[in-house]
């Protein structure tokens, strides 16, 4: 579970959302809906660990990672995973090295660094292009590198920063639906940050609507049913 409790942030004079509390179950599907400059992707940062908050506090799990000007809980100990709308790919590596530097990180033994790596390209279907630099795939392809790096550290939570945001529409489909199917299969709660109202209605079991700082809408969408096992 996430919990934002009366959550300030701001830059300066300028003030990114006032007092906002938000609570995600385990295993949800939650879509940050709203256009730019509302405070979308500042609220994944939070969550993920690269800001503070100015007041208020944030858990997971029960446990407080963030009050009021201080990360309690670095990123790399949240078990939260992030695909950002630059993707930030490593274009020197190979894909097996993009999705290895995070295990490596985290000391992951080498069978098991091969083992989760050799699984999370099945379930993309990328093990043929496991040797291939970014800079030689297609979009479509590097947007898969980009999750795959993510889920390669089992996280529990999942963060996505406008992910299809640069892909054709006819792209943009295909992957929302390859996005269901991996979350099917492995049951992570997601945050899905997007100004695209058909990627919010397909994504979303809940669609949280922010806009001028402030959350404006919170809806169940009833497309799909939280697994509570995560």
């Amino acid at each position: 579970m996430i919990e934002l409790i009366h959550v300030t942030k701001t830059y300066g004079d300028h003030t990114v959302f006032h007092d906002i509390s938000l609570t995600i179950s385990a295993g949800e599907r939650v879509v940050i809906f709203g256009p730019s400059g509302c405070g979308k992707t500042t609220l994944l940062r939070l969550l993920a660990g690269f800001l503070a908050p100015d007041s208020g506090s944030i858990a997971i799990n029960g446990v407080e990672v963030a009050s009021k000007g201080r990360v309690l809980v670095p990123p790399e100990k949240r078990d939260i995973g992030m695909v950002f709308q630059d993707l930030a790919l490593w274009p020197h590596l190979s894909v097996r090295e993009n999705l290895e530097f995070g295990l490596k990180a985290r000391k992951v033994p080498k069978e098991e660094r091969e083992d989760r790596i050799k699984n999370v390209l099945n379930l993309i279907r990328l093990t043929s292009r496991m040797d291939a630099r970014p800079a030689t795939l297609s979009g479509g392809q590097q947007q898969r590198v980009a999750l795959a790096r993510a889920l390669v550290l089992q996280p529990k939570i999942l963060l996505m920063d406008e992910p299809l945001s640069n892909l054709d529409s006819r792209l943009n489909r295909v992957l929302r639906g390859e996005i269901l199917h991996l979350h099917r299969q492995i049951g992570f709660t997601l945050v899905y940050v997007t100004h695209n109202e058909a990627e919010a209605s397909e994504i979303g079991t809940r669609i949280v609507e922010m806009e001028g700082g402030e959350i404006t809408r919170d809806t169940s969408t009833g497309v799909g049913v939280p697994n509570p096992g995560r």
